[in-house]
C-alpha cells in the first residue's frame, strides 16, 4: 500500500506557473496575459463572473486546450514547450475531476476507480486493496459494488474525488466541486478536500463560484475578468474580499453579505 508522506516538489519552483498566458478559440478572445504562480499545497480558487473563462483556463492547465500564446509550467518544467513523452511524465502527477463526477454508468464505483490503477500496470489484488482504501477516504467504505445510479449526487462526487486521487496526485484540479449539492454535503467535500490537502501534501486548483467553499478551504486565487478579458487580482480570497483595489473583485467575494451583484454569480 502507498504511503500518505507529504509530496515536495522536485525544485524550488511553484508547483504551476503561467507566464503570459492568452487563451481563445480561433479569432475570439477569451482571456490574455494571465500570469500568477500556484505553491505546494495551495488551494487555489479559479474565480470570476460567468463566461470569464474559468472552465477554460482549468482546461488549458490539464493539457486539453492549447494556450494561443504564453507559457505553463510545472515545478520550472514547461508544458506548453514539452513534447508528449515529457507531457506525459507531467500528466501522470495530476488528478483531475469533473462537475458530475464522470463516472461511467455501467461500471460499478470499484471499477470505476481501478480505471487508472490498471493502466498504471497495478497488479489485479494490490489494486483492489487501493481501491478499498481509496474508497474509505473519501467515507464509501462499503459502496464497491454500487453503480453511479444507486447512489447520492454527493456521493458521486465523493467517488470521482476517490478516483482522482487513486495514485496519489501531486496536483488535484477540480470543476466546480460542489456544484448541485446540498449545503452539508458541500461542506463534508471541502473537509475532504482541506484533509486531503493535509495529509497527502496534494496542492489543489479548483473552478468554483461558491462562496462558503472558497472562503473555507482556499488560501490563494485569481480573479479574471470577462469584460476586460484579463486577471484583475489574485491573492487569499478573504483579503481579497476586504482589501483589493478592484470594486468588481471586492463586490464579488462580498456578494453574500451586501445581497447584491447577484448577477455575477449567474
Amino acid at each position: 500500500m502507498d504511503d500518505m508522506t507529504t509530496k515536495k516538489p522536485v525544485n524550488d519552483a511553484p508547483v504551476i506557473e503561467t507566464r503570459g498566458l492568452t487563451m481563445g478559440y480561433g479569432a475570439q478572445l477569451i482571456q490574455e496575459n494571465i500570469n500568477f504562480k500556484v505553491n505546494q499545497g495551495d488551494i487555489f480558487v479559479v474565480m470570476g463572473g460567468s463566461g470569464c473563462g474559468k472552465s477554460t483556463l482549468l482546461k488549458h492547465l490539464t493539457g486539453l486546450y492549447e494556450p494561443v500564446a504564453g507559457n505553463i509550467l510545472y515545478n520550472g518544467v514547461s508544458y506548453t514547450c514539452a513534447d508528449e513523452s515529457e507531457r506525459q511524465k507531467l500528466r501522470s502527477r495530476w488528478g483531475v475531476t469533473f462537475q458530475s463526477g464522470a463516472l461511467f454508468s455501467d461500471m460499478t464505483l470499484a471499477e470505476n476507480i481501478a480505471l487508472p490503477v490498471r493502466h498504471a500496470g497495478i497488479p489485479r489484488k494490490e489494486t483492489a486493496e487501493l481501491v478499498a482504501y481509496k474508497l474509505a477516504l473519501v467515507g464509501l467504505s462499503g459502496f464497491e459494488d454500487y453503480y453511479p445510479s444507486q447512489i447520492s449526487g454527493g456521493m458521486c462526487k465523493r467517488a470521482g474525488l476517490a478516483r482522482a486521487i487513486a495514485l496519489d496526485p501531486e496536483i488535484l484540479f477540480f470543476d466546480e466541486p460542489s456544484a448541485g449539492l446540498d449545503p452539508l454535503s458541500a461542506r463534508r467535500l471541502d473537509d475532504l478536500i482541506l484533509n486531503l490537502r493535509d495529509s497527502t501534501g496534494t496542492t489543489v486548483v479548483m473552478v468554483t463560484h461558491e462562496l462558503a467553499s472558497i472562503f473555507a478551504i482556499a488560501n490563494n486565487g485569481i480573479y479574471l475578468d470577462a469584460i476586460t478579458k484579463t486577471w484583475l487580482d489574485q491573492g487569499d480570497p478573504k483579503w481579497l474580499r476586504d482589501h483589493s483595489q478592484k470594486d468588481i473583485v471586492r463586490s464579488f467575494l462580498a456578494r453574500g453579505e451586501e445581497g447584491s451583484n447577484r448577477e455575477l454569480m449567474e
